[in-house]
């Protein structure tokens, strides 16, 4: 059973009341995977290391060799359909630190991929990291681990990774979940060499993490602020994180406002209703446009529900999952009236 909590603490007090309660929060002295830049050691949010500590590379085909992928595996179990988180540009897996032990207590078989390019996977022999190859690197990841259609879920930039990996492998997904989603930038065009190394500097910048986290969450200290900054940060440390960032940019990025209309899965979009980042018309011009979607909005909530309202935004996933559990329960008993079926 899910629970929620209320209160007025301050962002990072919350999410700690909200999980704390069932979740035994890790000593200092938790191991990390080595493959981490050693600056894990200095993040204090607890969830985050327990996430990080959990981490794993797994070996996936793409062209001619294998990329070590990185993730965090579920630990549940499931006959029903695997949960599959992604991230937004420029993140990690470590976005979901706070909704990800929320979605496993509801009993949901879990996975949170690192996106090509982005996060903790190994890119010394560094790969294309534009559009297709991002959508090829998943789906043998899929095909090769999950192996079962998803419920897929996307935040902000991946939402657009969502659209276009649904639209192109729907075999692969049998819904999807947009949260706050950025889905009608037109991408980066053709930007020239010089100036996409530049902005990827100011990208990998302290003060710009933390002015985002100041505009992405009202009512956050400063303290939590550096330590959130270093936590999405964490992946930019590795060596071959810039050459990748300058791949995607100059490639053109996501643009995928034509794919919209050629989602044929039924959708959840999930939006924060004080985002500051993507206004939340977008989120109702975006319900109108999927063929088949509904609308959830959280009140005083910026960009990142997952981060900021983490049981708000799994109590939405949780219910979108069941609900479809629960008809496909009733359509059996249906059909077949004298067989007792639970849940």
């Amino acid at each position: 059973m899910l629970t929620l909590t209320g209160g007025s603490t301050p962002i990072a007090a919350k999410c700690t009341v909200q999980i704390k309660r069932r979740f035994r929060v890790p000593s200092a002295a938790a191991g990390f995977p080595s493959f981490l830049p050693k600056e894990v050691e200095k993040i204090k949010d607890p969830f985050a290391r327990k996430l990080a500590a959990r981490i794993e590379r797994l070996p996936v085909s793409f062209g001619e060799n294998s990329v070590m992928s990185s993730c965090v595996k579920p630990l549940v179990q499931s006959e029903t359909s695997p949960v599959v988180l992604l991230h937004g540009f420029d993140s990690s897996c470590l976005e979901w630190r706070y909704t990800y032990p929320l979605l496993e207590e509801a009993g949901l078989e879990t996975w949170a991929v690192d996106i090509l390019g982005w996060g903790f996977s190994d890119l010394e022999r560094l790969p294309s990291c534009n559009v297709v190859s991002k959508r090829e690197h998943f789906f043998q990841l899929w095909k090769s681990y999950i192996k079962r259609p998803m419920i897929l879920v996307g935040p902000s930039l991946g939402a657009a990774v969502a659209i276009d990996f649904a639209v192109s492998h729907p075999e692969a997904v049998e819904r999807l979940v947009l949260v706050d989603a950025s889905v009608y930038t037109e991408g980066t065009g053709n930007m020239p060499k010089m100036l996409a190394y530049a902005g990827v500097y100011i990208l990998k910048s302290l003060p710009l993490r933390i002015y985002a986290n100041f505009l992405s969450f009202s009512g956050i200290s400063l303290a939590t602020s550096l330590d959130w900054a270093n936590i999405g940060r964490l992946h930019c440390l590795f060596p071959w994180w810039e050459d990748a960032a300058v791949d995607f940019m100059m490639s053109g990025g996501y643009n995928v406002s034509t794919q919209i209309e050629q989602v044929k899965q039924r959708t959840l979009i999930i939006w924060g209703e004080d985002d500051q980042i993507i206004s939340s018309k977008l989120g109702v011009r975006l319900h109108c446009e999927l063929p088949n979607a509904i609308l959830r909005q959280i009140p005083e909530c910026g960009h990142l529900p997952h981060v900021e309202k983490p049981s708000s935004a799994a109590k939405l996933i949780v219910e979108f999952v069941q609900q479809d559990q629960y008809k496909e329960v009733q359509c059996i008993a249906q059909m077949f009236p004298n067989t007792t079926t639970t849940l």
